[in-house]
């Protein structure tokens, strides 16, 4: 039994489909407006049963549903919906009063077709039109249009947020796709472009370089296509990364410090790809700084709610440009402040300290998306 009513009412079953349910719906509302008006639910029920009123009764449900959906699929997308609003208010003005009109006959209907005379059912004299029509048949018309305009204006409502919130979460999701699509190949070439340089200095060096880049480029394609990653992989990732670049560094040149803190990464999420490009930008400058002491200096404190990444290197004077920082740091650490400003909006804290000979990052990001961190970019 349970099952069969289930079925009733599914999206796809012969009830929901051809809208079965308004019938019941206009038989209760009207069954509703008259308890209201006698204010008595036994009568309503006793009157029903009598043939007499149950034909004035039907006259109500069926002219007022023609009405209204009448005004809900013509008049309100030929001309409330175009703008065309006078035409629109008189052409429902016509519609209300016509529906009142022939409610009200079917008070002189029920009637001629009893065995009783207009004034034993109605108290009133059949000259007494205006009175069922100003009283009775008019209000309760305006308040079924009314009902079912606000019932279907709400539902469009809400429909077109839903559509909209869908249309904004969708265009989201594509500039996120296109910003990480872009620092993937800016990625590749910073790192092919590494290990071709290795291949003519230590071709030793080379080999392992690029068995180390296949692993990169494996948790890159296959890896990281959810939302969020586990946090130990990301580190793992950005281990190898610095590794990799480590290779190719002179060693007598340039002072290299990395170091995690208060590790507790497990069971933390993180969105890919958001601590590397800071990471990137900092053996950018050094790679620059040929011919001097050079040093990158990266901490990453973890607890449970909060990374901390303060990123420290050398800088070179020339690299400096109109545009700044931007323009400096390359494609990679704008799409990071973009996919920062999406993925974790008033929940990160980044400051970006530049000078003659010196240049520093520092990030903190809330892992849990919770804490609110104000301001959220500092140049």
């Amino acid at each position: 039994m349970f099952n069969n009513k289930a079925n009733i009412f599914s999206k796809n079953s012969w009830f929901i489909k051809y809208k079965l349910y308004h019938i019941p719906f206009w038989f209760l509302y009207h069954i509703a407006w008259w308890t209201l008006t006698i204010r008595n639910f036994s009568a309503v029920a006793n009157n029903l049963l009598s043939s007499a009123y149950s034909i004035k009764f039907l006259f109500y449900v069926v002219f007022q549903a023609i009405a209204v959906y009448f005004n809900l699929f013509y008049l309100i997308p030929h001309y409330l919906q175009k703008g065309k609003y006078g035409l629109y208010i008189l052409f429902l003005l016509l519609v209300v009063l016509s529906t009142s009109w022939f409610i009200v006959a079917g008070y002189y209907t029920s009637a001629y077709l009893s065995d009783f005379t207009f004034k034993e059912l109605y108290q009133k004299e059949p000259s007494d039109f205006m009175f069922f029509f100003l009283i009775n048949a008019l209000p309760s018309t305006m308040a079924s249009t009314t009902l079912a305009m606000s019932i279907k204006l709400t539902k469009n409502w809400i429909q077109s947020e839903r559509k909209q919130h869908v249309l904004e979460k969708e265009k989201l999701e594509t500039e996120l796709k296109y910003l990480k699509s872009q620092f993937n190949p800016h990625f590749l070439f910073n790192t092919i472009n590494s290990i071709f340089v290795l291949i003519h200095k230590n071709p030793d060096l080379a080999s392992e370089s690029l068995a180390s880049f296949s692993d990169l480029l494996r948790y890159q394609l296959y890896e990281c296509n959810e939302n969020e990653i586990a946090l130990e992989k990301e580190l793992f990732f950005l281990n190898n990364f610095i590794e990799l670049e480590r290779l190719r560094l002179d060693e007598k040149q340039t002072d290299l410090k990395f170091e995690i803190n208060n590790h507790s990464a497990i069971g933390q999420t993180i969105e890919p790809f958001i601590l590397m490009p800071f990471v990137e930008n900092a053996f950018k400058h050094v790679s620059k700084g040929k011919g001097q002491q050079n040093y990158i200096s990266m901490t990453l404190d973890i607890d449970s709610e909060m990374v901390h990444l303060m990123i420290e290197n050398s800088f070179v004077v020339a690299q400096k440009s109109d545009n700044g920082m931007y323009e400096n740091s390359g494609i990679g650490l704008k799409n990071v402040i973009r996919r920062l400003d999406l993925l974790y909006p008033k929940h990160y804290k980044l400051a970006i300290n530049e000078t003659t000979d010196r240049y520093k990052v520092t990030l903190k990001l809330a892992l849990n998306k919770k804490q609110s961190l104000i301001p959220q970019t500092t140049l």
